[in-house]
């Protein structure tokens, strides 16, 4: 009896050191996502600093001598959030709240006023960011489809999401659909070479779509995970350019149901608002489901990010920070006010 005991003690204490040990194995996992977070978090920072400082510097004009918030202040702070690409009829919809704050007197002093807004950016950003398909699907291979205008950053885009998902483990693989220039296909062949991800590409002048249905094919039978598809860069009032995207898009739903499954427009950062009208166009077109924003560290605008997602209501997947390939962040809404919104040292 003596012997069952302590065999039941013995079995309890052999279930109390796999139960600390197992939790030094969560304590470590969560301390090595925190510190990757500040990590993530500091490049977003110093990448953002321009659209960061310029908001300030302005913001702080507005409460020169620690004015009282009435509606002079929040007609300045208005235009200020206008004049960073926010768009009119975002901050119009931001401002009708705090305006009512304000009449309640809620809003009494600057911390709580910025407070409010961020609140109210972060819940704009938040309603359209549903989580990505890829992360939860078996469907093989994935298929993503790149579109954009010209100049934008596509290809280089395209070569920063495949070391993304290769990253992850993935097997990825890139179609150089744009047959267009030369360049293009050299270029893309150049990334591919590099991150060595293997690359289905025609000669200068081929079909696109044929380029893309032997992709298909191919990456179906070598098991790919994720197929990653440029195009030609077209100014979206090209109704000819935007039927063969139609075309290209016919042609791998006909290979593999429901797909693409992924349709990203590339925007550059920098063009502001005509960003805007470059997503209406091809998504009336060929149906966006997500936006990838390039050069955000070149903006002292990167308010543009949240007149995009409010007046589109699509999620923006990824945001480029520079030139290298690890310049290429996933969006998260927190992150990105926290960024543009906290001041140096916070």
């Amino acid at each position: 009896m003596l012997k069952d005991i302590f065999n039941k003690i013995s079995s309890k204490n052999q279930d109390l050191i796999l139960s600390k040990d197992e939790q030094k194995k969560i304590t470590e996992s969560s301390d090595a996502q925190k510190s990757e977070k500040k990590v993530v978090f500091k490049t977003f920072r110093e990448r953002l600093k321009r659209t960061r400082e310029n908001f300030f510097r302005q913001m702080d004009s507005i409460f020169l001598g620690e004015r009282e918030i009435d509606s002079d202040v929040l007609e300045e702070l208005e235009e200020l959030l206008v004049m960073s690409d926010i768009g009119v009829a975002t901050v119009d919809e931001i401002f009708s709240k705090i305006k009512e704050k304000v009449k309640r007197r809620e809003l009494s002093d600057v911390g709580a006023l910025m407070s409010a807004i961020k609140e109210e950016l972060l819940g704009l950003l938040e309603q359209s960011q549903n989580p990505p398909k890829w992360e939860d699907t078996d469907k093989k291979p994935y298929i993503i489809l790149f579109v954009g205008v010209n100049g934008v950053g596509k290809t280089t885009s395209i070569a920063k999401l495949g070391s993304y998902f290769k990253n992850q483990g993935k097997r990825v693989m890139f179609v150089a659909g744009d047959t267009f220039r030369a360049a293009a296909i050299e270029q893309l062949e150049t990334w591919a070479k590099r991150l060595e991800i293997p690359l289905i590409k025609h000669s200068s002048g081929a079909d696109p779509s044929a380029v893309v249905f032997d992709a298909v094919e191919s990456a179906s039978k070598k098991d790919i995970d994720i197929l990653i598809i440029d195009t030609a860069g077209r100014l979206h009032t090209k109704i000819n350019l935007m039927e063969e995207l139609k075309k290209i898009k016919r042609t791998i739903g006909k290979k593999i149901e429901d797909a693409p499954h992924d349709i990203f427009i590339v925007i550059d950062a920098t063009t502001g608002q005509n960003g805007l009208q470059q997503v209406f166009s091809f998504r009336d077109a060929v149906g966006v489901t997500g936006i990838l924003l390039t050069k955000l560290d070149s903006t002292a605008k990167g308010g543009i990010v949240i007149s995009i997602i409010h007046q589109t209501h699509l999620p923006v997947r990824f945001i480029g920070l520079g030139e290298g390939v690890d310049d290429f962040q996933p969006f998260e809404p927190e992150m990105f006010v926290d960024a543009i919104l906290g001041r140096e040292g916070e």
